[in-house]
């Protein structure tokens, strides 16, 4: 039987909150943003939102996986940015007020809120170290962006490959093994982040499989040699 999907409504009692940007809200600031948010569970493949539409809240992964997306002028998706528990979704489209340039669609089944958008701004307003958290978590992802606008454009395909492998990893972590990435993507969905075509993403998986630094099973991708995974990623100390 599948395990039900753990949903924690009540912000109070939220453990995810302590690892989000809500983390320095307290008592009747929880107690109100509890009012103005709803929660839903998506299933794997569904629209949380979708490209040119436009904003009405701010989205919080409670749990599950999303995938930032995009479509390029030749109808390919690219992945742009890839969420977890505790992470914001839709926040540059709402605070810019611009219909929403990308999609984010579940990777798995998920558990989401969404905070109203009055109320949003108007709690930040109201406590700047809340501002502060959200100013630091656009950095972030500004910084992440950058790195990989980076990667796509100076590093040959094995790198980004090694590196995008190295991503997942530090994204979404290790299973009880220790070893096993703890995310099931589809080739496709591998090569539309490291920028290449599935073809290609097969390819190259099978060459680290048979090169040992990874084994493979379905979609579980288990990294067995690191310091050699790092070393094709060509990543700078």
């Amino acid at each position: 039987m599948k395990k039900p999907i753990p949903f924690e409504t009540g912000c109070h009692h939220c453990s995810v909150r302590m690892h989000s940007v809500f983390n320095v809200l307290q008592g009747d600031q929880l107690a109100e943003m509890n009012m103005h948010k709803s929660c839903n569970i998506y299933k794997k493949g569904q629209y949380v939102f979708a490209e040119n539409g436009l904003p009405t809240g701010l989205f919080c992964v409670n749990s599950g996986k999303v995938k930032i997306t995009t479509t390029g002028y030749d109808g390919k998706e690219q992945i742009l940015r890839l969420a977890k528990s505790g992470d914001i979704v839709g926040y540059r489209a709402l605070i810019s007020n611009e219909r929403y340039a990308s999609s984010a669609v579940t990777l798995e089944d998920a558990s989401i809120c969404v905070i109203d958008k009055d109320y949003f701004f108007k709690v930040m307003e109201s406590t700047p170290k809340l501002m502060f958290e959200v100013v630091k978590k656009i950095s972030q992802d500004l910084k992440t962006a950058e790195d990989h606008i980076v990667s796509l454009s100076q590093k040959n395909v094995r790198e980004r490959m090694a590196e995008a492998l190295l991503f997942l990893k530090a994204t979404y972590g290790l299973e009880e093994d220790h070893q096993t990435i703890q995310v099931n993507l589809t080739r496709e969905e591998i090569a539309d982040y490291v920028g290449t075509s599935t073809e290609s993403c097969i390819r190259l998986l099978s060459e680290f499989n048979q090169d040992k630094i990874i084994a493979l099973s379905g979609k579980k991708i288990k990294i067995t040699n690191l310091p050699l995974l790092i070393q094709t990623a060509n990543i700078e100390d």
